[in-house]
């Protein structure tokens, strides 16, 4: 499906397409607490978009350009129907097809976000792009810009898996209040399929695809929305949830050797990873309440990451919110990584849940292992 480019899309874009995004223009704002060199605030306006790969992966096979076609590569067989789903709640994936990488997915959501926030790439200062499946080791934002003629914006990645998002949004939020920066774009982007041994069903019948954007502006206090944020690492449960170097080496003279550079597969330990999960991401948005003086029942909506339905009906019974106000759309994507917060929060602002005064618990977790959550007051227009 084709979309004429927007306004500064360039031609290096894979086949010059765009992807057909939501419509909705959206706005909220991140406050600050001290003014910036020129005496202003910080406003985060989010203006978010998402470009969905070519191709839809579900127990019925791939459906792309040219159809269904089988997918069943192997004995062992993947799919996301059935037990998966029942276990998951994920039903379908977006997987990139052929053109597609993580830097054309993000250039198109960045692009959109542009569109929609009546910027152009000039104005720009600075390009965050949240990834843990970069194109390039050295730095994929770069690319972004270059593609989207961000000329006068630095750009650079953001690693911190399925937390990016998250960690990204709030790094920019620290530019924007201290005056260094006064338009942003953050990037959330993730093509995790090529990351997976389709042999190990514990891991291929999770992860998809996908991109989404936010564009930043400084703004006056009074529109502060940003509640409160926490960020959170432990390296030492790293080996939960890895996408690991391998260990190989290639003879040099006199009986050296060097590493040989490469990754294996995505490798993960379920359980635990449940478990970290179910305890962690309560406990940091129990502490996020507590310090802003708020409590479970004055919550709106819980927008986690979008890993597991059971994670997400875990904290939801954990602060005894109703499970219609989870947002969750693990049925239709599955879990896209660095992506799934801006996913999510799109469909919900442009199907009319989220509205003007709501206010939001979110939270991303993930490898590192690393987690996050903001409280944010939704002030942005309805769709």
């Amino acid at each position: 499906q084709e979309n004429d480019k927007p306004a500064g899309a360039h031609a290096d874009l894979p086949d010059g397409r765009v992807w057909p995004l939501g419509a909705a223009d959206l706005a909220a704002w991140a406050g600050c607490n001290s003014a910036d060199a020129r005496g202003d605030f910080m406003r985060t306006v989010f203006w978010r978009q998402h470009p969905r790969p070519e191709y839809v992966l579900d127990e019925d096979g791939v459906v792309g350009h040219d159809g269904p076609v089988s997918w069943l590569a192997s004995p062992a067989g993947c799919y996301c129907g059935g037990a998966p789903f029942s276990r998951t709640g994920i039903g379908a994936r977006r997987v990139a097809g052929p053109g597609e990488t993580v830097t054309s997915l993000a250039a198109a959501a960045g692009l959109a976000a542009l569109e929609q926030a009546g910027w152009r790439p000039a104005d720009l200062d600075m390009i965050l792009l949240a990834t843990s499946s970069p194109d390039d080791l050295f730095g994929t934002a770069p690319r972004v810009q270059a593609a989207i003629g961000a000329s006068n914006a630095v750009a650079f990645d953001l690693t911190a898996a399925c937390s990016g998002f998250l960690f990204a949004l709030i790094t920019a939020a620290q530019y924007l209040r201290s005056g260094a920066m006064e338009r942003v774009l953050v990037i959330g982007a993730d093509q995790l399929s090529r990351w997976l041994d389709w042999d190990d069903r514990r891991t291929c019948v999770l992860f998809g695809d996908g991109a989404g954007a936010v564009a930043l502006e400084a703004c006056p206090a009074e529109e502060d929305g940003l509640v409160a944020f926490r960020m959170r690492s432990d390296g030492s449960r790293n080996g939960c949830l890895t996408l690991a170097q391998v260990d190989r080496h290639q003879p040099l003279l006199g009986g050296l050797s060097a590493q040989v550079g490469g990754f294996s597969p995505i490798q993960m330990n379920g359980q635990e990873v449940y478990k970290f999960a179910v305890r962690e991401v309560p406990a940091v948005l129990a502490e996020l309440l507590q310090s802003s003086g708020l409590s479970a029942d004055q919550l709106d909506w819980l927008l986690l990451h979008q890993a597991n339905q059971r994670i997400l009906n875990a904290v939801a019974e954990r602060f005894s919110m109703p499970h219609e106000r989870v947002l969750s759309n693990l049925a239709s994507y599955g879990n896209t990584s660095a992506a799934t917060i801006p996913l999510m929060l799109d469909e919900a602002v442009r199907d009319g849940r989220i509205r003007n005064g709501h206010l939001i618990a979110s939270s991303g977790f993930g490898a590192g292992l690393s987690w996050g959550g903001a409280l944010l007051r939704w002030r942005g227009p309805a769709a």
